[in-house]
């Protein structure tokens, strides 16, 4: 396979990945000068609909359109395992992914209520889950591994495996884009992944493992202290670099969080909006933006999690979350929820009069 080196990060990279990273383009600032000024002509007073107002200017400038509209979103769901878990660091056993991605597939998961409350879409895949999973005609299959390797002892995928899982990612966003896909959100599911979140968010936003480590699915005290050794341990093996964003990934990301990659870096390509969930999700707009800087104008963060480290990697994107719930839940939930405020304000956007429209007076 060719590569060629890209010549700001000097990082080996293959002529494909190099390819979809020039596809980003920066958001258009004409687009959000032009929507600004219709938000201050609309009938309120002017900065009243608080955060939502330059949500709304970031949503123009990314689709390049002044009154956006979102008819079509949808929540994908990349479950993978992680070899860690070997090292205790998740109070639940590893079977549980599967288990969940069947759960999700019947229907039954918080994310299902969730995002059927918000009128989308729940696209469930299989990007490297541990246990068989049976057919289903609502399961993706994207995998090129049946987990990751315990990232302790060894890098969790190789290099080539990342970059092919970032381009499953992308090839499903580019296969739900020609069906009309225009809003998306990101979920995961794995037992483990908050330690390769961990991992990801040290090296790539300059915490401690200290900083960047949390309970996950409900460590206490000891389970705590030990994963966030088991975190400093592995960035001793690894010692993942920034500058690298590629390898860094394959040492110590996960194969949902490689996906998201893909599909965060697709739908910037495409001018599509991504809506990052939890801290898993947000790790893998790290990564994104490590990569290709421009994506950053595409990612909005639906919430800030109770993991500590989630307001590490949001403030390293330069994100402001529009939630504060406490969720550590994962699955798309906290994106689910932010897309009713998305669609609602963009909907005022669109719907509401302007003061010389209504006959109203504008202030003085």
């Amino acid at each position: 396979m060719l590569t060629r080196q890209n010549k700001e990060m000097h990082y080996p990279m293959t002529t494909a990945l190099s390819d979809l990273l020039a596809r980003i383009s920066p958001a258009d600032d004409g687009t959000a000068r032009a929507a600004q000024r219709r938000l201050d002509q609309l009938t309120k007073p002017p900065g009243s609909l608080g955060a939502l107002e330059p949500l709304v200017v970031q949503l123009a400038a990314a689709t390049g359109q002044i009154t956006p509209r979102f008819d079509a979103p949808a929540v994908i769901i990349a479950a993978a395992d992680h070899g860690v878990v070997a090292e205790g660091v998740s109070p639940y056993p590893q079977a549980v992914t599967a288990q969940m991605v069947l759960n999700f597939l019947a229907g039954g998961a918080a994310i299902n209520a969730l995002a059927a409350n918000a009128g989308t879409r729940v696209i469930v895949v299989d990007a490297g889950v541990a246990s068989d999973l049976p057919d289903h005609p609502e399961l993706r299959r994207a995998g090129v591994r049946r987990g990751t390797a315990n990232m302790l002892h060894e890098s969790a995928m190789t290099r080539a495996e990342a970059e092919a899982m970032i381009h499953s990612g992308a090839a499903l966003v580019a296969k739900e884009a020609a069906h009309g896909l225009d809003l998306l959100a990101l979920g995961e599911m794995g037992i483990g992944n908050t330690t390769a979140a961990a991992c990801l968010t040290c090296a790539l936003a300059d915490v401690s493992p200290e900083q960047a480590t949390g309970r996950g699915t409900g460590l206490d005290d000891a389970g705590l202290a030990h994963k966030r050794a088991v975190v400093a341990a592995i960035l001793e093996r690894a010692r993942p670099q920034a500058s690298d964003p590629l390898g860094m990934l394959a040492e110590v990301g996960g194969l949902e969080i490689a996906l998201l990659v893909g599909a965060t870096l697709e739908a910037a390509a495409r001018r599509i909006p991504v809506v990052l969930d939890g801290y898993i999700a947000t790790s893998a707009a790290l990564v994104a933006a490590a990569l290709a800087p421009h994506a950053t104008a595409y990612m909005v963060a639906a919430h800030r999690s109770a993991e500590p480290g989630h307001r590490a990697a949001l403030g390293k994107l330069g994100l402001t979350p529009l939630l504060e719930l406490d969720l550590r839940l994962g699955e798309g939930s906290g994106a689910a929820l932010a897309l009713p405020l998305i669609q609602g304000v963009t909907r005022a956007m669109r719907e509401m009069a302007t003061f010389e429209g209504a006959g109203v007076s504008d202030r003085l």
